[in-house]
């Protein structure tokens, strides 16, 4: 069958049940086809089109039958679109023609080939006729309703003329047409002898006007509902049909909260042919806090993947995570290749996303076989995740690597309390833009019902990208200080938008920047061994500075750019030669990213050259190591440091400067934080001596101005850091960030349970 609706009151009408049993039945079903028919413009149509839940129209008739377009590609169906253009004389010729007429004020409408005024009606009484003839000697249909709206259109053209063309250049019989439709403006398509519905609650002009047609039948379910009815009382498909054909059900599983992460909460290895678990050995400080709201015997489920391995035993879906400390927690491990893995994640997200994200979208490179694979192992997540939450369970996504989970869980489980957090930066409309697939992801992070991103301006990035995919109302902002800085940093916001509104549905967002686990910090600031580390490393830099850098290798992190600017440092500040070091340490990237071999080649370089330029015996200038280095040890580091220098080009948050400031406050140290304005952290963590990352010149005085900073002011600056991050640490980021998403739910009128964290 064919089926040929309007939209507004129709298509997108009935209850939300209604809407999703329309929908999942034409998925279900290839052969219908499926024609959007509305008096919209195409341009507010091409919203509908990044709803994932939205069925994809074979065509789209819009601007009441003037236009009719490819609802794949969007382009005009020539063979019906022409001979419409060839009734058009043009808006210009129109509005020359009737201009001398005072009394008509010129409307813009966004419908094509539509020309439109306001017309008093005394002004329409006195100019009728000749309005009407001028309208006849250009072909034109002219419409004067409410008393106040005059349109010309091209002659004879409609919804239902329109339709007509286009099934008769399909050369598709009209007996497996049904049009849908709820309004007077509908009426065209029924006077084509097509079958048709009335759906429930519409117009009594237009059920008054098709009563007793034997074709057309009068639901008595609204919208959607009314279709359904529809396709049933004609024999497309009887009621038992259609509730077989739509998707099959999920029956909900136990879980009140399920956790939606790329890592699972233990590491998987194998030894003597079996794969054995054992608890992380570099865990972050999220990866405790998630599984800590599981301690109260909270029945929860942990989704993430785990690589299959044909030469091992059967593919156990369902372990058991830590019997003692989290009872009722089970890691539910998405079965994946290994070649889905290294697209998915190694290749895809890093080499199309993760650039992109941080604004170095000329690095990018977008393949649509990878892009394919990436959804259908965020579908596999979403369905695992379905399969495991209870009614109207909360579930918390993780990350860009698993944007379109929300718009699959959505349509398999509409009662589910969708939340998501973005762990890394999320850029501006300019930038994100630039991704082939943007509206298919913003349409499917807008299923959720609350999102949470590090700070404000990541936020407000994100409403702007959404403003251009489709139209929502904004609903409630809130201003930004004291929480955030404002101004005088280039992430800093001082108004942040906090609920929207897209159709009936109400989306929160807020900014909840990452927390550090302190109690990481004090266990490591106790041990002997870091003790002693740091005693060492007193005796070792007596009498010189000691600038530290901790980073991945990326080139998000700015490190050749701050090697320039020490070199700057040392060229322009010849008393600091001998007395101050910077080391350096650079996590390497995974043997498989090939893409950094670059980078390391030139950072290696420039501190060849640095050191010998300026090296001497008895002092080296850059002190470089390539080499993750346990946290214990950096902590020693983070302690002796005289200044932290990091300064990213571009970061969603950057816990390394918590790390430091916490260990320094720890220590009462008076060490000073030079932070890049382009890291998420420096819209949060007051008391850092911020700098732009893009100028050397700039980062050189002010990695000097630390230095010789005083003592006593450097001393007030760390407090007033420490204070941000010993009140806001990881605990707190995970109790606010789920009594939000609770807040959400309960305003989108479903219930929610309460989470604790459990110290």
């Amino acid at each position: 069958m064919l089926l040929a609706t309007d939209l507004d009151g129709t298509f997108l009408g009935g209850s939300q049940e209604q809407r999703q049993q329309l929908y999942q039945l034409i998925a279900a079903h290839p052969d219908i086809d499926l024609i959007f028919v509305t008096g919209r413009g195409l341009e507010s149509v091409m919203p509908l089109l990044a709803d994932p839940t939205i069925p994809q129209p074979d065509y789209i008739i819009c601007d009441v039958g003037c236009t009719v377009v490819d609802g794949e590609n969007l382009h005009p169906v020539v063979e019906v679109q022409g001979r419409i253009d060839d009734k058009w004389p043009g808006e210009y010729t129109i509005h020359a023609a009737v201009e001398h007429i005072e009394g008509l004020v010129r409307q813009d409408v966004p419908q094509e080939r539509r020309c439109s005024y306001f017309v008093a009606p005394d002004v329409m009484e006195k100019h009728r006729e000749e309005i009407e003839k001028i309208g006849e000697s250009l072909d034109c249909d002219v419409l004067y309703s409410a008393d106040l709206y005059l349109d010309f259109l091209p002659r004879n053209v409609n919804k239902g003329s329109t339709l007509t063309a286009l099934i008769e250049h399909l050369k598709l019989d009209k007996a497996d047409v049904m049009v849908a439709g709820d309004t007077l403006n509908d009426l065209s398509m029924y006077e084509h002898d097509f079958i048709g519905v009335c759906v429930g609650e519409s117009e009594k002009g237009l059920t008054e006007a098709t009563e007793g047609r034997a074709r057309v039948y009068h639901a008595s379910a609204p919208g959607a509902g009314g279709i359904l009815e529809a396709i049933s009382h004609f024999g497309f498909l009887g009621v038992e049909g259609i509730d077989a054909e739509g998707r099959d059900d999920i029956v909900p599983g136990a879980s009140d909260l399920v956790i939606v992460y790329h890592r699972l909460p233990y590491e998987e290895y194998i030894e003597d042919g079996e794969m054995k678990r054992r608890n992380h050995r570099s865990p972050n400080g999220i990866i405790p806090t998630l599984a800590s709201f599981f301690k109260d015997g909270r029945k929860g489920a942990w989704v993430a993947w785990s690589i299959t391995d044909p030469s091992l035993k059967e593919f156990e879906v369902h372990t058991e995570v830590d019997k003692e400390q989290y009872p009722n927690l089970v890691a539910a491990r998405v079965g994946l290749t290994k070649e889905e893995v290294d697209i998915f994640y190694k290749r895809f997200s890093k080499e199309a996303f993760w650039p992109t994200l941080h604004t170095f979208w000329e690095r990018a490179s977008f393949v649509e076989d990878h892009w394919n694979v990436f959804c259908e192992v965020n579908r596999k997540f979403a369905e695992q995740t379905a399969k495991e939450a209870a009614e109207g369970a909360t579930v918390w996504l993780h990350d860009y690597n698993l944007w379109m989970v929300p718009a699959y869980l959505r349509e398999i489980r509409p009662d589910l309390n969708i939340a998501f957090f973005h762990h890394t930066y999320f850029p501006s409309a300019d930038v994100f833009n630039v991704l082939p697939w943007r509206k298919e992801i913003v349409g499917s992070l807008l299923q959720c019902d609350y999102i949470g991103f590090h700070i404000p301006r990541q936020s407000e990035n994100f409403i702007d990208v959404a403003k251009g995919v489709m139209p929502f109302e904004v609903t409630e902002k809130s201003g930004c200080a004291p929480r955030f800085l404002t101004y005088g940093c280039a992430v800093g916001l001082d108004e942040m938008t906090t609920e929207i509104k897209v159709n009936d549905r109400t989306i929160r967002l807020g900014a909840h920047p990452v927390g550090l686990d302190l109690k990481r910090v004090d266990s490591a600031l106790e041990k002997p061994e870091i003790q002693n580390r740091m005693k060492e490393l007193r005796e070792e830099l007596h009498g010189i500075k000691l600038v530290l850098s901790v980073e991945r290798l990326d080139y998000t992190k700015g490190i050749p750019a701050k090697l320039e600017a020490f070199e700057r440092l040392l060229e322009d500040h010849p008393e600091l030669h001998g007395k101050v070091t910077l080391v350096t340490v650079c996590v390497p990237a995974a043997k498989e990213m090939t893409v950094y071999n670059e980078l390391q080649n030139e950072i290696e370089q420039a501190v060849g050259r640095i050191n010998g330029r300026y090296a001497h015996v008895g002092w080296t200038p850059v002190q470089f190591f390539f080499r993750a280095v346990p946290f214990e040890e950096l902590v020693a580091y983070y302690a002796m440091a005289d200044v932290m220098w990091i300064t990213p080009l571009r970061d969603g948050l950057n816990l390394v400067a918590k790390e430091y400031v916490a260990t320094q406050g720890k220590t009462e140290g008076k060490g000073v934080l030079v932070l890049s304005e382009f890291a998420g952290a420096a819209a949060e963590v007051k008391g850092a001596v911020l700098c732009n990352p893009h100028d050397p010149a700039e980062m050189a005085d002010t990695c000097y101005f630390a230095l010789s900073m005083h003592p006593d002011d450097a001393a007030a600056r760390m407090n007033e850091a420490y204070d941000v991050v010993s009140y806001y640490d990881i605990a707190h980021w995970g109790q606010d960030f789920l009594d939000e998403v609770a807040d959400s739910a309960r305003k989108n009128g479903r219930g929610s349970a309460d989470l604790t964290v459990v110290a």
